[in-house]
């Protein structure tokens, strides 16, 4: 079975995001990813939703939306008006998970959870059956480029063998450092959803990086 490919337009060049999100339309990615950070829960600030109306409009691929942001449950409705396939929100920031879980199914996407490098995979025992993806940050978010924090392989085996145990469909999704080397190994270890960001728009040839991680 080969990844699900979902380049992140946070390493976009954001003065030609139009020319950026027509190569990922002509490219075998899967899914558009969309890092919404608000300065607070991380320290950075990436866009808001005037921007990704425009960008909603000119994709052609499923939105995979991940709120790095406090509350992300008072922003369901905007999320749900962008078309988003998924609406991924972290762990750490929802102390009425299951809540949050339900009510962005109710609005008709697919809910996510996402869990810092900290944040242990046993924590997820009580809402893995409830999720369709998990997110495994493998650097701690707010910044594109950094580091990929080797433990994160391991992270997604636990995972892998939560998700066995317990019966769940859940699918499990990577975000950081991710590039033909390091996604290799997480695919190996069980991941299906690869996020990238520099290994994609960093490339001379961006359309060819894709199709790399899609052959993973």
């Amino acid at each position: 079975m080969k990844p699900i490919i979902c380049p992140s337009i946070l390493s976009a060049d954001f003065a030609n995001l139009g020319r950026d999100i027509e190569m990922l339309n002509r490219s075998e990615a899967d899914w558009i990813h969309i890092d919404i950070m608000d300065g607070v829960f991380v320290p950075n600030i990436s866009f808001g939703f005037p921007v990704l109306k425009y960008v909603a409009r000119l994709a052609r691929k499923p939105l995979d939306v991940h709120l790095m942001i406090v509350q992300p449950e008072k922003f369901i409705p905007e999320v749900k008006a962008l078309g988003a396939h998924v609406m991924n929100v972290h762990y750490e920031a929802c102390p009425h998970l299951h809540r949050v879980v339900q009510q962005i199914r109710e609005a008709g996407m697919q809910p996510a959870v996402t869990i810092n490098p900290a944040t242990p995979v046993a924590l997820l025992k009580d809402i893995i059956c409830d999720v369709y993806m998990v997110l495994v940050m493998s650097v701690n978010p707010g910044f594109g480029g950094q580091k990929f924090i080797e433990h994160s392989v391991d992270k997604v085996r636990e995972l892998r063998e939560l998700i066995r145990e317990s019966g769940s469909q859940a699918l499990i999704e990577v975000d950081g450092g991710v590039n033909r080397e390091t996604g290799a190994r997480l695919v190996a270890a069980g991941a299906d959803a690869l996020v990238a960001g520099s290994a994609v728009f960093s490339a001379p040839n961006q359309e060819e990086a894709i199709s790399v991680l899609k052959r993973l």
